[in-house]
Protein backbone atom coordinates (compact mmCIF):
# COMPACT_ATOMS: atom_id res chain seq x y z
CA UNK A 1 0.00 0.00 0.00
CA UNK A 2 1.09 3.55 -0.73
CA UNK A 3 -0.61 6.64 0.67
CA UNK A 4 -0.60 10.38 0.12
CA UNK A 5 -2.22 13.15 2.13
CA UNK A 6 -3.83 15.63 -0.25
CA UNK A 7 -4.63 19.15 0.84
CA UNK A 8 -8.02 20.49 -0.18
CA UNK A 9 -9.54 23.93 0.31
CA UNK A 10 -9.14 25.33 3.80
CA UNK A 11 -11.98 26.79 5.83
CA UNK A 12 -12.34 28.89 8.97
CA UNK A 13 -15.06 28.07 11.50
CA UNK A 14 -16.03 29.52 14.85
CA UNK A 15 -13.68 28.15 17.51
CA UNK A 16 -16.42 27.88 20.10
CA UNK A 17 -18.51 25.73 17.77
CA UNK A 18 -15.52 23.51 17.01
CA UNK A 19 -14.74 22.96 20.68
CA UNK A 20 -18.20 22.60 22.18
CA UNK A 21 -18.12 23.08 25.94
CA UNK A 22 -14.34 23.63 26.17
CA UNK A 23 -13.69 27.19 27.46
CA UNK A 24 -11.99 29.56 25.05
CA UNK A 25 -9.22 30.17 27.59
CA UNK A 26 -8.28 26.54 27.08
CA UNK A 27 -8.88 25.90 23.37
CA UNK A 28 -7.13 29.07 22.21
CA UNK A 29 -3.90 27.56 23.57
CA UNK A 30 -4.32 24.76 21.01
CA UNK A 31 -5.50 26.82 18.03
CA UNK A 32 -5.20 30.59 17.77
CA UNK A 33 -8.45 32.28 16.62
CA UNK A 34 -8.65 35.24 14.28
CA UNK A 35 -10.40 38.53 15.02
CA UNK A 36 -13.77 36.89 14.26
CA UNK A 37 -13.08 34.03 16.69
CA UNK A 38 -12.57 31.60 13.81
CA UNK A 39 -9.92 28.90 13.62
CA UNK A 40 -8.36 27.72 10.37
CA UNK A 41 -9.03 24.10 9.43
CA UNK A 42 -7.69 21.80 6.76
CA UNK A 43 -10.01 19.69 4.63
CA UNK A 44 -7.47 16.97 3.89
CA UNK A 45 -8.07 13.85 1.82
CA UNK A 46 -6.26 10.51 1.91
CA UNK A 47 -5.27 8.80 -1.34
CA UNK A 48 -4.33 5.12 -1.24
CA UNK A 49 -2.95 2.95 -4.02
CA UNK A 50 -3.70 -0.63 -3.03
CA UNK A 51 -2.10 -3.93 -4.02
CA UNK A 52 -4.47 -4.17 -7.02
CA UNK A 53 -3.26 -0.78 -8.33
CA UNK A 54 -6.66 0.65 -7.42
CA UNK A 55 -6.59 4.37 -6.55
CA UNK A 56 -8.96 5.08 -3.67
CA UNK A 57 -9.69 8.60 -2.44
CA UNK A 58 -10.96 8.93 1.10
CA UNK A 59 -13.08 12.11 1.20
CA UNK A 60 -12.83 15.18 -0.99
CA UNK A 61 -12.91 18.09 1.45
CA UNK A 62 -15.03 21.18 1.07
CA UNK A 63 -13.97 21.94 -2.49
CA UNK A 64 -14.86 25.21 -4.22
CA UNK A 65 -18.54 24.70 -5.06
CA UNK A 66 -19.78 27.59 -2.90
CA UNK A 67 -20.77 30.86 -4.54
CA UNK A 68 -18.60 33.80 -3.35
CA UNK A 69 -21.02 34.93 -0.61
CA UNK A 70 -21.18 31.48 0.97
CA UNK A 71 -17.46 30.96 0.49
CA UNK A 72 -16.85 34.09 2.56
CA UNK A 73 -19.32 32.97 5.24
CA UNK A 74 -17.49 29.69 5.78
CA UNK A 75 -14.02 31.17 5.46
CA UNK A 76 -13.05 29.26 2.32
CA UNK A 77 -10.17 31.33 1.01
CA UNK A 78 -9.28 29.64 -2.26
CA UNK A 79 -11.69 30.03 -5.23
CA UNK A 80 -9.99 27.21 -7.17
CA UNK A 81 -10.48 23.51 -6.42
CA UNK A 82 -7.37 22.83 -4.38
CA UNK A 83 -7.85 19.04 -4.14
CA UNK A 84 -7.67 18.78 -7.92
CA UNK A 85 -4.47 20.82 -7.83
CA UNK A 86 -3.05 18.44 -5.21
CA UNK A 87 -3.89 15.48 -7.41
CA UNK A 88 -2.29 17.16 -10.42
CA UNK A 89 0.88 17.75 -8.38
CA UNK A 90 1.38 13.97 -8.16
CA UNK A 91 0.47 13.40 -11.79
CA UNK A 92 -3.18 12.43 -11.42
CA UNK A 93 -6.53 13.75 -12.62
CA UNK A 94 -10.09 13.01 -11.45
CA UNK A 95 -10.62 10.31 -14.09
CA UNK A 96 -7.76 8.27 -12.58
CA UNK A 97 -9.62 7.69 -9.29
CA UNK A 98 -11.30 4.27 -9.00
CA UNK A 99 -13.29 4.84 -5.81
CA UNK A 100 -14.24 7.70 -3.48
CA UNK A 101 -15.07 6.77 0.11
CA UNK A 102 -17.13 9.35 2.01
CA UNK A 103 -17.30 9.20 5.78
CA UNK A 104 -20.44 11.34 5.56
CA UNK A 105 -22.03 13.93 3.30
CA UNK A 106 -21.61 17.21 5.20
CA UNK A 107 -20.40 19.84 2.76
CA UNK A 108 -16.91 20.18 4.27
CA UNK A 109 -16.28 16.47 3.59
CA UNK A 110 -18.14 15.93 0.31
CA UNK A 111 -18.24 19.32 -1.42
CA UNK A 112 -15.05 18.44 -3.27
CA UNK A 113 -17.07 15.96 -5.34
CA UNK A 114 -18.45 18.98 -7.21
CA UNK A 115 -16.80 21.22 -9.77
CA UNK A 116 -15.74 24.72 -8.75
CA UNK A 117 -18.43 27.42 -8.80
CA UNK A 118 -18.96 29.29 -12.06
CA UNK A 119 -21.63 31.94 -12.43
CA UNK A 120 -24.64 30.65 -14.37
CA UNK A 121 -23.31 27.09 -14.51
CA UNK A 122 -24.75 24.12 -12.62
CA UNK A 123 -22.26 22.08 -10.57
CA UNK A 124 -20.95 18.88 -12.12
CA UNK A 125 -20.02 15.63 -10.40
CA UNK A 126 -16.28 14.92 -10.54
CA UNK A 127 -14.32 11.62 -10.60
CA UNK A 128 -16.22 10.16 -13.59
CA UNK A 129 -14.80 6.62 -13.30
CA UNK A 130 -15.10 6.22 -9.55
CA UNK A 131 -17.53 4.29 -7.42
CA UNK A 132 -18.90 6.51 -4.65
CA UNK A 133 -19.10 4.63 -1.34
CA UNK A 134 -21.40 5.99 1.38
CA UNK A 135 -22.86 4.49 4.54
CA UNK A 136 -26.47 3.40 3.98
CA UNK A 137 -27.42 4.72 7.41
CA UNK A 138 -25.94 8.12 6.67
CA UNK A 139 -27.54 8.25 3.23
CA UNK A 140 -30.89 7.88 4.99
CA UNK A 141 -30.03 10.80 7.27
CA UNK A 142 -28.85 12.95 4.37
CA UNK A 143 -32.01 12.17 2.40
CA UNK A 144 -34.22 13.40 5.25
CA UNK A 145 -32.03 15.58 7.51
CA UNK A 146 -33.01 16.97 10.88
CA UNK A 147 -33.46 20.77 11.01
CA UNK A 148 -30.35 20.92 13.22
CA UNK A 149 -28.04 19.80 10.41
CA UNK A 150 -30.06 20.35 7.24
CA UNK A 151 -27.78 23.21 6.18
CA UNK A 152 -24.78 20.86 6.30
CA UNK A 153 -25.95 18.90 3.25
CA UNK A 154 -25.84 19.74 -0.47
CA UNK A 155 -29.18 18.75 -2.08
CA UNK A 156 -27.78 18.91 -5.62
CA UNK A 157 -25.03 16.48 -4.66
CA UNK A 158 -27.51 13.86 -3.47
CA UNK A 159 -29.30 14.01 -6.83
CA UNK A 160 -26.08 13.75 -8.84
CA UNK A 161 -24.82 10.80 -6.80
CA UNK A 162 -28.07 8.92 -7.25
CA UNK A 163 -28.13 9.64 -10.99
CA UNK A 164 -24.51 8.54 -11.49
CA UNK A 165 -25.29 4.82 -11.33
CA UNK A 166 -22.02 4.41 -9.41
CA UNK A 167 -23.26 4.83 -5.85
CA UNK A 168 -22.57 1.99 -3.40
CA UNK A 169 -24.53 2.21 -0.14
CA UNK A 170 -22.76 0.19 2.51
CA UNK A 171 -24.11 -1.20 5.77
CA UNK A 172 -21.45 -3.81 6.49
CA UNK A 173 -17.79 -3.98 7.39
CA UNK A 174 -16.44 -4.51 3.86
CA UNK A 175 -17.22 -2.99 0.46
CA UNK A 176 -17.53 -5.08 -2.70
CA UNK A 177 -15.56 -2.40 -4.50
CA UNK A 178 -12.67 -2.20 -2.03
CA UNK A 179 -12.32 -5.77 -0.80
CA UNK A 180 -11.02 -7.02 2.54
CA UNK A 181 -8.15 -4.55 2.91
CA UNK A 182 -10.59 -1.77 3.88
CA UNK A 183 -12.64 -2.26 7.03
CA UNK A 184 -15.40 0.13 8.10
CA UNK A 185 -16.16 1.32 11.62
CA UNK A 186 -19.42 3.16 12.33
CA UNK A 187 -20.27 6.01 14.68
CA UNK A 188 -23.47 7.95 15.40
CA UNK A 189 -22.34 10.65 17.83
CA UNK A 190 -21.45 13.27 15.24
CA UNK A 191 -24.04 12.29 12.65
CA UNK A 192 -25.93 9.02 12.12
CA UNK A 193 -24.00 6.49 10.07
CA UNK A 194 -20.59 8.18 10.12
CA UNK A 195 -18.24 5.71 8.41
CA UNK A 196 -14.59 5.47 9.41
CA UNK A 197 -12.45 3.57 6.89
CA UNK A 198 -9.47 1.58 8.15
CA UNK A 199 -6.96 0.52 5.47
CA UNK A 200 -4.60 -2.38 6.23
CA UNK A 201 -1.34 -2.91 4.39
CA UNK A 202 1.56 -5.34 4.76
CA UNK A 203 3.26 -3.45 7.60
CA UNK A 204 0.55 -1.39 9.26
CA UNK A 205 -2.86 0.24 9.08
CA UNK A 206 -4.34 3.74 8.83
CA UNK A 207 -7.85 4.85 9.80
CA UNK A 208 -9.60 7.97 8.46
CA UNK A 209 -10.95 9.61 11.64
CA UNK A 210 -13.32 12.09 9.92
CA UNK A 211 -15.37 14.06 12.48
CA UNK A 212 -15.16 11.51 15.26
CA UNK A 213 -11.68 12.97 15.84
CA UNK A 214 -11.11 16.02 13.57
CA UNK A 215 -7.54 16.61 14.80
CA UNK A 216 -5.16 16.14 17.71
CA UNK A 217 -6.98 18.34 20.28
CA UNK A 218 -10.11 16.17 19.91
CA UNK A 219 -8.20 12.98 20.83
CA UNK A 220 -8.69 14.03 24.48
CA UNK A 221 -11.92 12.25 25.40
CA UNK A 222 -13.99 15.15 26.84
CA UNK A 223 -13.38 17.39 23.81
CA UNK A 224 -16.27 17.38 21.35
CA UNK A 225 -17.74 19.83 18.84
CA UNK A 226 -20.87 21.91 19.09
CA UNK A 227 -21.79 20.35 15.73
CA UNK A 228 -22.01 16.86 17.23
CA UNK A 229 -25.57 15.56 17.56
CA UNK A 230 -24.85 13.58 20.74
CA UNK A 231 -21.69 14.51 22.61
CA UNK A 232 -21.95 11.84 25.31
CA UNK A 233 -22.48 9.08 22.75
CA UNK A 234 -19.55 10.40 20.73
CA UNK A 235 -17.26 10.30 23.78
CA UNK A 236 -18.21 6.68 24.44
CA UNK A 237 -17.60 5.78 20.80
CA UNK A 238 -14.30 7.65 20.76
CA UNK A 239 -13.07 5.89 23.90
CA UNK A 240 -13.71 2.43 22.44
CA UNK A 241 -12.26 3.49 19.08
CA UNK A 242 -9.03 4.87 20.57
CA UNK A 243 -8.52 1.83 22.80
CA UNK A 244 -8.81 -0.39 19.72
CA UNK A 245 -6.46 1.74 17.60
CA UNK A 246 -3.90 1.90 20.42
CA UNK A 247 -3.97 -1.86 20.97
CA UNK A 248 -3.50 -2.56 17.25
CA UNK A 249 -1.12 0.38 16.57
CA UNK A 250 -3.30 1.84 13.83
CA UNK A 251 -2.37 5.30 12.57
CA UNK A 252 -4.96 8.08 12.92
CA UNK A 253 -5.47 10.19 9.78
CA UNK A 254 -6.84 13.69 10.51
CA UNK A 255 -8.80 15.68 7.96
CA UNK A 256 -9.10 19.01 9.83
CA UNK A 257 -5.74 19.32 11.65
CA UNK A 258 -3.76 22.10 9.94
CA UNK A 259 -0.34 20.80 11.02
CA UNK A 260 -0.70 17.04 11.32
CA UNK A 261 -1.92 14.52 8.75
CA UNK A 262 -1.32 11.36 10.76
CA UNK A 263 -0.27 10.27 14.25
CA UNK A 264 -0.39 7.23 16.50
CA UNK A 265 -2.31 6.96 19.75
CA UNK A 266 -0.65 7.34 23.13
CA UNK A 267 -2.17 6.87 26.59
CA UNK A 268 -0.64 7.85 29.93
CA UNK A 269 -0.91 6.16 33.33
CA UNK A 270 -4.07 8.15 34.12
CA UNK A 271 -5.80 6.92 30.97
CA UNK A 272 -5.56 10.24 29.12
CA UNK A 273 -5.23 9.80 25.36
CA UNK A 274 -2.87 11.88 23.24
CA UNK A 275 -0.78 11.39 20.09
CA UNK A 276 2.78 10.47 19.20
CA UNK A 277 4.79 10.09 15.98
CA UNK A 278 3.04 13.03 14.30
CA UNK A 279 3.51 13.41 10.55
CA UNK A 280 2.74 16.68 8.81
CA UNK A 281 2.09 14.98 5.47
CA UNK A 282 2.17 11.61 3.73
CA UNK A 283 4.06 11.34 0.46
CA UNK A 284 4.12 7.81 -0.96
CA UNK A 285 3.92 6.52 2.59
CA UNK A 286 4.27 2.74 2.48
CA UNK A 287 2.48 0.48 4.93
Amino acid sequence: MRAWSLEGNTQSLDGGAMFGNVPKTMWERWLKPDAQNRIELSCRALLVENSSDQLVLFETGIGAFFEPKMRERYGVLEPSHRLLESLAAIGLEPADIDAVVLSHLHFDHAGGLLSAWEEGKAPELLFPNARYIVSAGHWERASDPHPRDRASFIPELMVLLKQSGRLELLDGVHSDTLGRAVRMHYSDGHTPGLMLAEVTGDTGAVVFCADLIPGRPWVHLPVTMGYDRNAELLINEKEAFLADMLARRVGLFFTHDRECAMAHVACDAKGRYSTRDEMAALDEYEF
